[in-house]
């Protein structure tokens, strides 16, 4: 048993990454959105590619309120929400096949 409990701890961990990464591709993303970058660098194609298929959809059901994308402040939320739930409950579920 103990070894699907270090799977479970390992895709824990994995999870708890990869959120933190997307959180961080996001306020990239943000900051991006406050100046005018050159839509033709690699890296905005990049975060643009990355962000849109998730922002896109909050954005729609948001609707345009105030002028401001709240987009990813709402994901990044989600997110925060993912790691404190989710990704916790993974651990404690490790912890207790072990």
């Amino acid at each position: 048993m103990f070894v699907v409990a270090h799977f479970i701890s390992a895709l824990a961990t994995m999870l708890g990454m990869v959120l933190e990464f997307y959180t961080w591709v996001l306020v990239a993303r943000a900051v991006l959105s406050w100046v005018n970058p050159d839509p033709y660098n690699p890296i905005v194609q990049f975060l643009y590619r990355v962000t849109e298929p998730v922002l896109d959809p909050v954005r729609r059901r948001m609707g345009l309120g105030m002028g401001m994308d709240l987009a990813p402040m709402v994901v990044i939320l989600v997110i925060m929400f993912l790691k404190q739930f989710l990704v916790r409950s993974l651990y404690d579920l490790a912890n207790r096949l072990q």
